[in-house]
């Protein structure tokens, strides 16, 4: 979208239904705002396009980061992720502040990549961080070879020579088949999605690996797929279940807007969760600590991938000589609640950690493409 004037704070205000003022505190990362509200303000600062100034005051012009919010389809970047996606630009915001870098956020749905490679060239920027949910890896190769400072997040490829900040899906993944195993389901479904990103097929093939490693059985007839959207997730499962689907006793369902599909579509069709299904999602929306019953997901910390791309750029732009790529897988942990544990009626959270974050660190200078 196309301004004629410059954008205030006003305006962010008013396209998110706040006051200036909790503008003001969301941009800054100040103040006790809730996620659904951070979510509008900063849903609303990257449709208009708006640039935040967070200089330190005193200080000479600041360099300037350009964060790209990208929809190649819009399958999962769209607006039920915008809290998921909110989460990394807060914590973008706030670690760009204190190195004394401004930070832009570009919104563009639908348009080819090689349209975003354009507004990136010749930019006055210093460093880029691109939302790499829905590109594929030429799409990335395409980005890094303009040759401007550049790390892709909640995304990761690796044997492409580029910098990545994203979840720990092996880990994750093995964190929820261990807890069936534990609590001695015989037959675990997955509910995935034919959709094509990056995340979701590490998690498919994270889920056959540690069905592997835990030595579980798992029936062909237990993977579902489905659309990606919390609309095309439900009516894909009325689908299934009005053609007679046999469910299993338990599902990890690839995210939660998926689990929110399917819970609704088994629900109506007379189901009891967790009576007669256990369901775990992935991601930990806010809404899932409230919907009913509320769902047992995992959680990883999307403000440490987003200062953590931006500490990355940091170096790399600081960095006397070329750097080798660098590749940080961020750990996860299962928080417990109704979905899957019927003892856990009150909808209070349980946290089961590894270590906290268990962040792995690749460099390689020299990766292979296969």
């Amino acid at each position: 979208m196309r301004h004629d004037k410059k954008l205030t704070i006003k305006d962010i205000a008013a396209a998110a239904g706040v006051s200036a003022a909790t503008v003001s505190l969301v941009l800054n990362g100040k103040g006790e705002i809730s996620s659904v509200t951070r979510a509008r303000v900063l849903e609303a600062v990257a449709s208009l396009n708006y640039v935040p100034r967070v200089a330190k005051s005193g200080s000479a012009a600041a360099a300037t980061l350009r964060f790209l919010k990208i929809a190649k389809h819009g399958h999962t970047v769209n607006r039920d992720h915008s809290v998921f996606i909110s989460d990394y630009i807060d914590g973008m915001s706030s670690e760009a502040s204190r190195r004394s870098y401004k930070l832009e956020i570009a919104s563009f749905e639908g348009q080819p990549i090689s349209a975003v490679a354009e507004t990136i060239a010749g930019a006055p920027i210093s460093g880029v961080i691109v939302l790499g949910t829905e590109l594929t890896e030429e799409d990335i190769v395409l980005i890094q070879g303009l040759g401007v400072p550049t790390v892709f997040i909640d995304t990761f490829h690796p044997i492409v020579d580029a910098n990545f900040v994203d979840m720990n899906n092996e880990d994750a993944v093995h964190k929820v088949l261990a807890r069936f195993q534990e609590q001695g389901f015989e037959r675990i479904g997955f509910v995935t999605s034919h959709v094509d990103t990056t995340n979701f097929r590490l998690r498919r093939e994270a889920f056959f690996s540690n069905v592997d490693r835990l030595g579980i059985t798992i029936d062909p007839a237990d993977i579902l797929s489905v659309e990606s959207t919390y609309e095309g997730s439900y009516l894909d499962t009325r689908r299934l279940l009005s053609d007679g689907l046999k469910l299993a006793r338990c599902y990890f369902c690839t995210n939660d807007i998926i689990a929110y599909g399917f819970i609704r579509a088994l629900r109506e069709h007379g189901v009891s969760i967790p009576g007669d299904v256990s369901i775990i999602g992935f991601d930990n929306l806010p809404q899932s600590a409230t919907m009913n019953p509320s769902l047992t997901t995992i959680e990883v910390s999307k403000r440490k991938i987003g200062y953590l791309a931006v500490a990355i750029l940091d170096e790399i732009i600081n960095a006397g000589e070329p750097q080798p790529p660098v590749k940080i897988l961020v750990g996860a942990e299962l928080v417990l609640r109704d979905s899957h544990d019927a003892g856990n009626s009150n909808g209070t959270a349980t946290l089961l950690r590894s270590g906290s974050v268990a962040d792995q660190l690749i460099s390689s200078s020299s990766a292979r493409k296969a």
